[in-house]
């Protein structure tokens, strides 16, 4: 057989897996992302002739695919958000994006530079790329689909769970926010030697407030105009009924297009675009199929994605590792984001408890995989990183989000079990 038909064996494998491991095993609390890396590990191990995925080799492919699955993602997430919209109901979420991501950089920039021995713009690089909690495997601690009834009157916090809604909400809107820092690690290798810093204001003025920006108008003025085009006629053909919910598909990929055209940030207007299509005609029955096509999307693509990840595993992704790396990589699991989560919680009305599961489950995963591809796609980046070999990145990358597919899979169901 020839490779290619072999990979698209494996693809429909891991799209099969997608649609039916949650009917079989809807009954155990099971995690699929791990299920999804083990059998990629699996089938790339098995000698079929056909060559293991390697992200650095084929790091415009990785950008892509990471990407497209993250955009999707962003847009389910938003779509679960039942809480209206407000500086006081959405304070926690401020929090984590002020306080816990800067400090979970940071902390994660000195751990890669003091004690990695990583240039400078690496250790920011590396602190930027972990620190998203990512949209895309924290389905099990994330909002649920949307409701048909909503008061405006209620108290946010008693609409929906807080840890839930903390959790979406940030991973929501950190995956875009992350964008600055790396931004900042790639113009930092860029003028490593010069003796003026005249290029940190340009970074601030376009990647800090033009880009967010962007990203926010955008999002905002495409979401108003999708959700009036959804929402103004009632679905009454048998075409229309077939092709229910695909609107958000598009909506996705018209808003990420747009933003990225002018060269404003696409996670950011995805989010934004999808918070409008929710907040829009509040108990409408459609959000439910639009949210539901959405999410069937998101796992389809997620779990090839996740294949293809356990088979970069299969094929050595993890050799570059050293013990200390490996001890790096789980106090950024264990210690660094716990630490800052309940850092930027601290003060609030939030019971300890729920800080404490809000600060632990700061999933890292797939966001953080587009991240590292998009920097080290980056000519002057690239060519900095000589010194500091791409696959080290990589598998100290994998192994975080690894670690925390593991780990977070394992506890999640439990302990949301427990507070439910």
């Amino acid at each position: 057989m020839a490779e290619y038909e072999i990979l698209l064996v494996l693809v429909g494998l891991a799209i099969f897996g997608a649609v039916v491991l949650p009917r079989v095993l809807s009954d155990v609390p099971m995690s699929f992302p791990i299920i999804y890396v083990a059998a990629g590990a699996i089938l790339f191990s098995l000698p079929l002739g056909v060559e293991t995925p390697d992200p650095v080799r084929h790091g415009d492919l990785a950008e892509r695919l990471t990407e497209l699955v993250v955009i999707i993602a962003l847009m389910g997430a938003g779509l679960k958000l039942d809480r209206p919209f407000d500086w006081r109901a959405w304070s926690n979420t401020w929090r984590l994006l002020a306080i816990t991501m800067p400090v979970t950089i940071v902390a994660t920039a000195v751990l890669g530079w003091g004690l990695l021995g990583a240039l400078l713009p690496t250790a920011i690089l590396l602190g930027a790329v972990v620190a998203p909690t990512d949209p895309v495997l924290a389905s099990d601690v994330q909002a649920s689909p949307p409701t048909e009834a909503i008061d405006e009157q209620t108290d946010p916090e008693e609409q929906e769970g807080e840890i839930r809604f903390a959790l979406t909400s940030e991973a929501g809107l950190n995956d875009g926010l992350a964008f600055p820092f790396t931004h900042l690690a790639i113009a930092a290798a860029a003028a490593a030697g010069a003796s003026s810093l005249g290029w940190v204001g340009e970074w601030f003025l376009v990647h800090v407030l033009y880009e967010i920006a962007v990203g926010v108008v955008v999002g905002y003025l495409v979401g108003q105009l999708i959700a009036r085009v959804i929402f103004s006629r009632a679905v009454t053909t048998e075409l229309g009924k077939v092709m229910e919910g695909a609107e958000v598909l598009a909506a996705t990929f018209i808003t990420y297009g747009l933003t990225e055209l002018l060269h404003g940030y696409g996670f950011i207007a995805v989010f934004v675009a999808a918070l409008e299509l929710r907040h829009y005609e509040w108990e409408h029955e459609y959000h439910v199929a639009i949210h539901d096509y959405a999410v069937m999307v998101e796992r389809i693509v997620m779990a090839a994605v996740l294949v293809l990840f356990g088979g970069t595993i299969a094929g050595g992704l993890f050799d570059p590792l050293t013990m200390l790396d490996v001890t790096v990589g789980l106090l950024l699991v264990f210690v660094i984001r716990p630490t800052a989560g309940l850092l930027g919680l601290f003060g609030t009305s939030m019971p300890w408890r729920e800080r404490l599961v809000v600060s632990s489950f700061g999933i890292r995963g797939v966001g953080s995989f587009y991240y590292l591809a998009f920097a080290l796609n980056e000519a002057t980046f690239a060519e900095r990183e000589l010194l500091v070999a791409a696959d080290k990145l990589w598998a100290l990358v994998g192994f975080v989000a690894l670690a925390s597919i593991v780990v977070h899979g394992i506890s999640a169901n439990t302990v949301m079990s427990a507070f439910e």
